[in-house]
């Protein structure tokens, strides 16, 4: 056996945090010797520095797992790109920092696939992260995403800390945010097709539908989460996805919102 790990989760109430729950506590993954402790923004406001020392300071974790942010849908980053990235910024410096003090062994951060330039080439890879600007939609919370990776390098450079991140694809899963207006695309989907079939109207996409994206589901991205914990050595970001050929379109992914329970004669309109 190992030496023991006290591993703190951050932003454990969201749907990747739950998820890490679900998989430590009724998968029984957790190995001898590893304490799991799950953070909510009820144990502190991780934007105030203080209270990030306090709670470091009070658990004292070897390993820490970053999840906390502030997340929003389309909609909500396009109107508070500065709220985005002042309380990220906040927030990832204030864990980082916190973490560096009490002495923390690894921290696994979680970035986004919104890092990554709007103009870019395919297949993406991690090296690609700072090659150019990301979409002006979500700027801010891209900008300060992409700013852990900055802040893990610094930490290796200058104190020798064995601070990471993964870059998931989209994640959807139990516990997800349903909201049409600041949710993510597939749990958007299903409750606009809900909202179709209740009312027996056209389900709309906006958009084309020919954007292609990869989906993750929440608990195999949680088992995934406690291998780059465990095994992973390096300090570059790893991307976390399935196989580039499993990239799908929103026009492909439209019906598949639809379960047994909400299926219906309605035609699907997606509108340019």
């Amino acid at each position: 056996m190992g030496d023991p790990m006290r591993v703190l989760v951050t932003g454990a109430s969201g749907l990747v945090g739950r998820a890490i729950q679900h998989v430590v506590k009724e998968e029984g993954v957790a190995k001898e010797g590893e304490e799991w402790i799950f953070l909510s923004s009820k144990d502190a406001n991780l934007m105030n520095m203080d209270q990030t020392r306090a709670v470091f300071e009070k658990h004292r974790p070897t390993h820490v797992i970053h999840l906390a942010a502030m997340v929003g849908g389309l909609f909500k980053n396009m109107k508070y790109n500065l709220d985005f990235w002042r309380n990220n910024i906040y927030i990832n410096d204030n864990v980082l920092q916190a973490a560096h003090e009490v002495g923390v062994v690894k921290v696994v951060s979680c970035l986004s696939t919104c890092i990554f330039p709007d103009k870019t080439t395919y297949p993406i890879d991690e090296t690609m992260i700072h090659n150019g600007p990301p979409h002006e939609s979500n700027f801010g919370y891209a900008y300060a995403k992409r700013m852990i990776d900055v802040h893990n390098r610094a930490y290796l450079q200058q104190h020798g800390r064995c601070y990471t991140a993964v870059i998931p694809t989209n994640v959807f899963g139990p516990h997800d945010n349903f909201s049409i207006e600041d949710g993510h695309v597939l749990p958007g989907l299903i409750h606009k097709a809900y909202i179709a079939q209740k009312e027996g109207k056209p389900l709309v996409v906006w958009g084309s539908g020919t954007p292609r994206r990869q989906f993750i589901y929440s608990l195999d991205l949680a088992r995934l989460f406690l291998w780059v914990l465990r095994e992973y050595p390096e300090v570059e970001p790893i991307i976390l996805s399935d196989h580039p050929a499993e990239r799908g379109t929103y026009r492909s992914w439209g019906p598949l919102s639809f379960s047994k329970r909400t299926m219906m004669s309605s035609p699907i309109l997606r509108p340019v």
